[in-house]
């Protein structure tokens, strides 16, 4: 199964409560304050690694819970910090912070501590002026892909990159930081600081040097199965792709380079028509483009036709996907019909480089592979 969009919710650990405690020794029946400071709570944190490539794992663990922090204890012991929580992404993850379900909003309830002499102390409220202020100035959310308002957080691209997506809470301080002059018995501590939380959207944007582009059934995945040992399933009607595929293609001096074959297009794949943006999203990291086309016009297409309305799909979902270099491979020109089409293409557009192809029995193939090479490696 392949997940390249998913929904979690992240909390990092709460941090461990001060310690309210007086030393107590042999022929010391009346020492000072000497509680320990609470340990601070875990973090999320994001980590881009180049062996997943895709969100299954969050999928089926949606909730992202670090650990809490330890409280502090007598003896000025400060409580163990909570561990952090790692949560391993496939390079390309991007992360968007989504708004808060309103029932889950907690409510402006004062929290109480209670002391070894069974007196209650206000909790003192750590920066919480400054979250007031920050959230004022943070500017409007984006769209996001899938149409939720999302704010964009993160871009994770590069293997071994971590990002922080909830900050453990801080420990809370224990008593003996409160001794003064005037008051040399505090029974008074702070609470532990709450971790960060929220609930997020984690996108992939699959990264490959070659994206490969084209109406359903023109041969992008024979094509694919044809230059790299991926497998992907290939049958004789539209639609056999339903999720984007990755094939390593290896070439001779230990060259290597990533093609990606997404799902076909279809008009209105920039309105979301046919799940387009979930098909597109994955194309705009790729180095080149290759749109495939049918120059045998099999299914009642002219090629150039097709050709005008995927560069037409491209630019009305992203200006700056024409801006990337694209060449053309003319498929199944084996067939009769491929011949005086792909005459009548050139002459159409006699500036894009096409390359003529049979993917279903290896014929042009070498050639293609090593123009591939040059625009991947290059």
């Amino acid at each position: 199964m392949f997940i390249d969009q998913v929904k979690v919710y992240a909390r990092a650990g709460h941090g461990g409560r001060g310690c309210v405690s007086f030393r107590r020794e042999a022929f010391v029946p009346k020492g000072g304050p000497d509680g320990g400071d609470g340990g601070r709570g875990g973090s999320v944190i994001l980590e881009a690694s180049h062996d997943l490539n895709n969100l299954i794992a969050q999928f089926y663990v949606p909730r992202l819970i670090a650990k809490n922090g330890n409280h502090g204890e007598g003896q000025k012991k400060s409580g163990r910090g909570g561990k952090d929580l790692i949560v391993k992404v496939p390079c390309g993850t991007v992360v968007w912070k989504l708004p808060t379900p309103a029932e889950e909003l907690p409510e402006p309830d004062p929290e109480l501590v209670q002391n070894t002499e069974g007196e209650q102390a206000m909790v003192i409220d750590f920066d919480a002026a400054a979250e007031e202020e920050e959230a004022e100035e943070t500017e409007a959310p984006a769209a996001l892909a899938v149409g939720e308002d999302a704010e964009l957080v993160t871009d994770l691209t590069e293997h071994g990159q971590q990002f922080v997506l909830c900050a453990g809470g801080r420990g809370g301080k224990g008593n003996h930081h409160f001794a003064s002059s005037t008051n040399q018995t505090p029974r008074h501590a702070q609470p532990g600081e709450p971790g960060g939380e929220g609930h997020y959207h984690l996108e992939l944007r699959l990264m490959a040097d070659i994206g490969l582009v084209g109406y359903p059934n023109a041969g992008k995945s024979t094509l694919l199965n044809a230059i790299s040992h991926a497998k992907p399933k290939i049958a004789p009607y539209p639609f056999t792709t339903l999720h984007p595929q990755i094939g390593v293609v290896e070439m001779d001096g230990w060259e290597r380079y990533t093609v990606c074959d997404i799902p076909g297009i279809i008009e209105g794949a920039h309105f979301n028509v046919g799940l387009g943006h979930a098909f597109l999203r994955h194309i705009r990291r790729c180095r080149t483009l290759c749109i495939i086309l049918d120059m045998a016009g099999i299914d009642d297409r002219e090629p150039w036709d097709d050709y005008e309305k995927i560069l037409y799909e491209l630019e009305q979902y992203d200006p700056d996907m024409l801006a990337k270099p694209h060449l053309v491979a003319a498929n199944k020109m084996d067939e009769q019909a491929a011949g005086p089409n792909l005459t009548e293409f050139r002459e159409r557009f006699p500036e894009v480089e096409v390359l003529e192809i049979m993917a279903a029995i290896d014929e042009g193939i070498p050639g293609l592979k090593e123009r591939f090479r040059e625009e991947a490696c290059d």
